[in-house]
């Protein structure tokens, strides 16, 4: 109920990125319907089948990242201020998460239950009754049982992603967790305080006051104090003091009142092109040595063939991000300018967030390349529409994947951006900034994927 209060109280953009999922998910389920009835036409054939339900795995993916991604930027499920004091705490919002996701992915599920259904021809009084009648098994009854589980497939492993994804992580800091005291009583790993902490000179500082004073100066203090016999004089007795960062040394700065450091660049680059490599490698082992077709009358080597493609597009999505922190870094080079130095510190900020997207976006396109390739050396000279459906579905939800991470990174820096409005940043500035972000991306991004296409293509069309 919470789900559905917060589903309907949701912006515009909101519901149109909740509706694309809906379309995502009514597309795959039609795919596996659709699979289903060629198996139910064709019982003398499971490899075929098999064939077309493991192709049926890459609309998968792809819809279930796209609802992973559409699913981190829901307003309605982010943390906010009193909700944890009603009950709404991080696991019932991740929970509130996974239930809208399987609510839109349920959605369409039923929208292509009803489309199959129609063009089996097993519901009428429509347009294009029994459409498909002549691949889609009209005259066998439909296994319900069968149908339920392959339309089940996308709400559950869409809903299961994003609470693993979502779930709440101690962001405690090693060493303060509890432990177990004497006769398993249970305590903290907090330090203890001696006795004379308390109330001797001042030493404990009041709940939520921070002492900024260095500890070197504190222990002079005591040593001076246990000479003396004197204790230092009050508060209001003493003129006041410079700031620790008019007077006091950086060296004896609180290590808080630094600037964090620069995050690292990701680690997964290298594993990246390795996993590529490997991609590449089985594609051009795998050549021609099977004749089963592939969906759309292409013929080839198709286990090789999906093994090949799917390592190429891991490496390239674990790739991404590093190559993204690669652009900004290369932005930053040779003496920059205000401008080549923001647009390449928001792309090493933002690397992780839309690197990945990049990458699976670059795989996607080398695929369709490739197939384009194979499309126009092959006899069969028209691709079928199912094969049209899952490229369509493929290429769009990577493509509103990266729209939406795009998005979810202008909202993480709109702090940053309204800061540098303050200080008088034009906004042709940062617009400029942002074409020279796209610009460096896609120079690099768009011969990467040329190359890979050409790999990928080239031992399928000797």
């Amino acid at each position: 109920m919470l789900a559905l209060r917060l589903t309907r109280g949701a912006h515009p953009a909101v519901h149109l990125r909740r509706l694309l999922v809906a379309t995502a998910a009514a597309g795959t389920g039609f795919l596996f319907l659709c699979t289903l009835g060629y198996a139910m036409a064709h019982q003398d054939d499971p490899r075929g089948s098999l064939l077309r339900l493991a192709w049926c795995l890459t609309p998968l993916a792809t819809t279930v990242y796209f609802a992973l991604a559409v699913a981190r930027t829901d307003p309605g499920t982010r943390p906010r201020p009193g909700l944890a004091a009603i009950g709404l705490g991080p696991a019932r919002l991740m929970a509130v998460s996974a239930a809208t996701t399987a609510l839109s992915c349920l959605l369409g599920s039923m929208v292509a239950l009803l489309f199959f259904l129609h063009l089996r021809g097993d519901l009428t009084g429509m347009p294009f009754d029994g459409a498909g009648a002549d691949f889609l098994a009209p005259e066998k009854p439909l296994p319900l049982p069968a149908a339920l589980t392959l339309l089940g497939l996308v709400p559950a492993i869409a809903s299961v992603t994003v609470a693993w994804v979502m779930r709440p992580e101690d962001d405690r800091p090693k060493g303060t967790g509890r432990s177990y005291g004497r006769f398993g009583a249970r305590g903290t790993t907090a330090p203890r305080e001696t006795f004379g902490s308390y109330g001797r000179f001042r030493a404990r500082p009041a709940a939520g006051v921070r002492s900024t004073q260095p500890a070197g100066s504190r222990a002079a203090g005591a040593a001076r104090v246990g000479a003396g016999g004197t204790p230092p004089a009050r508060s209001s007795e003493t003129p006041p003091t410079a700031t620790p960062t008019q007077s006091t040394p950086p060296d004896s700065l609180d290590p808080t009142t630094f600037p964090p450091t620069p995050r690292e660049s990701p680690k997964g680059l290298p594993w990246g092109i390795a996993v590529l490599a490997a991609g590449l490698a089985v594609e051009a082992y795998a050549g021609k040595q099977d004749t089963t077709p592939l969906p759309g009358g292409l013929t080839g080597g198709a286990p090789g063939t999906l093994i090949g493609w799917l390592l190429t597009a891991i490496g390239l999505a674990l790739a991404g991000p590093g190559l993204t922190h690669l652009c900004g870094r290369l932005l930053q080079s040779a003496h920059p300018g205000a401008l080549r130095l923001l647009a390449g510190r928001i792309l090493m900020a933002e690397a992780t967030r839309i690197g990945r997207p990049l990458g699976v976006v670059c795989a996607v396109a080398s695929g369709t390349y490739a197939m384009t390739t194979l499309h126009d050396t092959a006899t069969t000279p028209d691709i079928g529409p199912l094969t049209t459906l899952g490229l369509l579905l493929v290429t769009g939800c990577t493509l509103a994947t990266l729209a939406t991470a795009a998005v979810e990174a202008k909202h993480a820096r709109a702090d940053t951006t309204a800061a540098l409005l303050r200080l008088g940043a034009p906004a042709t500035m940062l617009r400029s900034a942002a074409a020279l972000r796209a610009g460096a991306v896609l120079a690099l991004f768009g011969p990467l994927t040329l190359i890979v296409a050409e790999l990928a293509a080239l031992p399928l069309t000797r």
